[in-house]
């Protein structure tokens, strides 16, 4: 990965990007490379493919007018995930998200009371997630305040977790995608380029499910089998994706 310079970088962005190159073990660049990069600016830190220059980058962004209005009115804990995950009232849940993305459902969570730790193997996904939370806590510290990033090895952490109990962990894991959409085309190929395939994803199971005190809430496509072949205890359905809930208590 890269930190490409630019002429709009001010001396505090370069001493910024020096600091990230370091601490995530990413090459730093002062000049623009090919393929894909990480570039800061005054809207924070974003992955782009520099082999197409009119795409727009990807970036973690929990101040995001479809982030805001999603918590705030998206129908809080009658979204399918929330009903997945358990939560009641004001029951807020320690929940592990082992394969959180660019934290969209881990912000949704949050907003609904939960502290949310989040595992990131990749740095680079992971510092995307890190500067993301670094900008909402500049707008809502409360909010930020709930959120842990963790980075390493998912199946490897869940296994040696040393860390609060969790009620619930939430597994998002990449999966090939049959039609073409906005999110496709942008994010999810940028995604795709980045990461690869995700062929360990199965192992991510029995380590959640030995760790969740209360259940483990995996996320797939409408068509896709369930992970691992483990048929779950039930599942909660949206148009596109379905929650399937795994119950560690019985």
């Amino acid at each position: 990965m890269v930190m490409p310079e630019c002429p709009l970088y001010t001396q505090t962005h370069a001493e910024q990007a020096d600091e990230l190159a370091s601490r995530w073990g990413l090459v730093r660049y002062y000049h623009t490379p090919t393929g894909l990069g990480l570039v800061l600016d005054d809207t924070g830190l974003q992955l782009k493919d520099f082999d197409n220059p009119k795409q727009q980058g990807v970036m973690v962004d929990f101040l995001s007018g479809a982030s805001e209005y999603r918590r705030a009115h998206g129908g809080a804990k009658k979204e399918p995930i929330a009903k997945a995950i358990g939560l009641k009232g004001n029951q807020g849940r320690v929940v592990i998200d082992a394969t959180p993305g660019l934290g969209r459902d881990a912000f949704v969570l949050a907003g609904l009371g939960c502290t949310v730790y989040m595992v990131e193997r990749s740095a680079v996904v992971a510092a995307l997630l890190e500067d993301g939370l670094r900008r909402l806590a500049t707008k809502a510290p409360e909010l930020a305040a709930r959120f842990r990033l963790l980075h390493g090895n998912s199946i490897e952490v869940l296994k040696q977790w040393p860390h609060e109990a969790a009620e619930a962990v939430y597994l998002d894991p990449m999966f090939p995608h049959r039609k073409k959409s906005a999110l496709v085309k942008k994010e999810m190929k940028v995604f795709q380029a980045l990461l690869g395939a995700d062929p360990d994803a199965d192992g991510l199971l029995a380590p959640a499910l030995a760790l969740a005190s209360q259940r483990v809430v995996v996320k797939r496509p409408n068509y896709a089998e369930a992970l691992a072949g483990h048929s779950p205890n039930m599942a909660i359905t949206s148009k596109k994706h379905r929650f399937d809930v795994y119950l560690t208590q019985q």
